[in-house]
This record gives structure tokens, C-alpha cells and sequence, in this order.
């Protein structure tokens, strides 16, 4: 008999999987997807479970043009740091994974941090998605999760209709380009990106436009700031 017991199936250890439009805690989604393959991207939106669709070259191609202004910034920005297709619990309803985003760390005065397992946890500062249009759960269901749950500023890129959304959350307003076309990070001192250039994925423009950021007089009084943060919270 007890060889027959051992031999069934342990319920709590029996993977359940998510479901695509099912409803769940943040803690209990967590639980799953940990034991889900590492091929497969969910996320949890108003504590509604998503299934991520497959994407495509052009969505890539953004991906890398994003990815590598913000990794210029970080690198002559410290204390800050570039999130890359990562796992960000926001609260008990929210457990997305952006397409890119970039925090100021905790240490520096940021509002995020990580958890003993290392993923981030609380909002980044700003937070970055590819969408395939204004369709998308991009600028609905995680636009209101991201305000909701304090990320400073949001950045949309809609592909089909070639369009660049930045909200700045705290003033419920849109950042638009200056009569240069350059739009300007209110966060992120120095954190410049020519819009056009970006929906054309011109990365010489792209490159010369951060590269006069971070040589701005504003970008240099930031990396003074969040180093007397760093000093600050040093000496407490």
C-alpha cells in the first residue's frame, strides 16, 4: 500500500498551467510561471493573465535601437540601470515584463528594487513597450497598470501606425518633441531621442542625438544629484 501511495501524483507539486484571460493574485501567477518553460512569456495586467504573441523583426529591430540608447545613457549615468525583457512585480494585480526600461537604483535614491529570488520589484522609473499598433494591451491594460502603480514616465513605440507616445505620468501629460524634433526625458536629465529618427530607425541620428545629451549641462548637475543621493543614504 504504501508503495502504491508514493507512486500517485503529488498534488501541490503538479504544475498547474496558466491560461490565457484567466484571472489571478499576483503571488499565485508568480508561482506558475516559475514553473513554466523558459520559451514561453506570460504576463499579469490587472490581475488578468496574457500570453505574449510572437514577435516580429521589425519589433526586434526597435528592441536593439532602444536598447542601445538607453545602455549609452547608463553607461555614463551612474547609478542607473537598463531592464531588458525582465520580469518587473509591480503590485498584488501586476507582474509584467516590458520590453525595455531603465531605474534609478535603490541606493541612489530609485524607487525599485530586487527581490531575494532577483527580480525587480516596485516601479522603475521609466518603462518602454513595442506595440504592434494603439491597439495593443501596450496603451490600455499596462498603461494603467504602469500609472497605477507609480512608473514616472512611459514610452510607446506603435509600429503599424509609426507613432511615439511618451507620458509623463505625474503631470497626466505627453512629452512632445521641441521644434528640433528631440524629446526629452523629464527624469532622466540627458536622456534625448530625435522621434523621427527613431520611427526610421536612422542609428546615426539616434547616436548623435544622446551623445549631445549626455554632454548637456543638465545631464551632468543629474549624475551630480543621484551621487549626493548615493552619498546620503551611504552615511544613514
Amino acid at each position: 500500500m504504501s508503495t502504491l501511495s508514493s507512486s500517485l501524483p503529488n498534488e501541490q507539486n503538479r504544475v498547474q498551467r496558466l491560461v490565457n484571460g484567466e484571472r489571478m493574485s499576483q503571488a499565485e501567477f508568480h508561482r506558475r510561471y516559475e514553473r513554466c518553460g523558459e520559451d514561453e512569456k506570460w504576463e499579469l495586467v490587472g490581475g488578468v493573465v496574457y500570453m505574449a504573441s510572437p514577435l516580429r523583426r521589425k519589433h526586434s529591430r526597435y528592441d536593439d535601437e532602444i536598447g542601445y540608447i538607453l545602455g549609452s545613457y547608463r553607461r555614463q549615468t551612474p547609478g542607473t540601470e537598463v531592464l531588458h525583457n525582465a520580469t518587473t512585480i509591480l503590485d498584488d494585480d501586476s507582474e509584467p515584463q516590458p520590453d525595455l526600461g531603465l531605474r534609478i537604483l535603490p541606493e541612489y535614491g530609485g524607487q525599485s528594487w530586487t527581490t531575494p529570488d532577483d527580480y525587480y520589484a516596485g516601479a522603475p522609473e521609466l518603462v518602454v513597450e513595442i506595440a504592434n499598433s494603439k491597439r495593443d494591451l501596450a496603451l490600455h491594460g499596462k498603461r494603467d497598470d504602469y500609472q497605477r502603480t507609480g512608473v514616472v514616465e512611459y514610452l510607446v513605440v506603435c509600429m503599424e501606425e509609426r507613432e511615439l507616445h511618451w507620458y509623463h505620468f505625474p503631470s497626466g501629460k505627453t512629452i512632445h518633441p521641441n521644434r528640433e524634433g528631440i524629446v526629452r526625458s523629464r527624469v532622466f536629465s540627458g536622456l534625448w531621442l530625435d522621434a523621427a529618427a527613431l520611427l526610421r530607425l536612422d542609428s546615426a541620428r539616434l547616436l548623435e542625438v544622446i551623445e549631445q545629451g549626455l554632454a548637456s549641462r543638465e545631464h551632468a548637475a543629474f549624475v551630480k544629484r543621484l551621487q549626493a543621493a548615493h552619498r546620503k543614504r551611504g552615511s544613514e
